[in-house]
């Protein structure tokens, strides 16, 4: 199966990853280049600072700009991250609530494939972004 067929069943069997299911977030919209995952980051993900480690917010654009770029590849591709810059603009607590992580492919080649990455909270407003590289393959 292609990349979006492949997410494309997940999704209707609602199959979400471990990682997902521990970090309470999921995959809840895929087009082809284009995914946004939702979550609801708990207690289990602050820091001692008494706000969400910034490691939800990466783990999360990670995700979405790794999954954008699934949903462009061919069967028999796979893909990994190669480099992943994270910006944080804005703490997240409990009271921030839901939080979206879109991510959009900006270019996909044989080898190598452009992602970036938002998270908003349920106002629209910029929490964190990202930028990445990934490797392309093929398996």
């Amino acid at each position: 199966m292609t990349g979006i067929e492949q997410l494309r069943a997940m999704m209707a069997q609602d199959a979400q990853p471990p990682m997902g299911r521990t970090l309470n977030f999921s995959l809840i919209e895929v087009e082809e280049g284009r995914v946004v995952f939702e979550g609801n980051p708990g207690p289990e993900t602050y820091n001692p600072m008494g706000t969400v480690h910034g490691g939800y917010a990466a783990t999360v654009l990670d995700s979405a700009c790794g999954i954008a770029t699934v949903s462009k590849l061919r069967a028999g591709q796979s893909m990994t991250t190669l480099e992943l810059k994270v910006a944080y603009h804005r703490a997240m607590t409990a009271d921030t609530g839901v939080v979206r992580g879109e991510g959009v492919v900006l270019s996909i080649g044989k080898r190598v494939a452009f992602a970036e990455a938002r998270l908003t909270d349920g106002e629209g407003r910029l929490l964190a972004s990202a930028t990445s590289t990934l490797l392309v393959t093929t398996v």
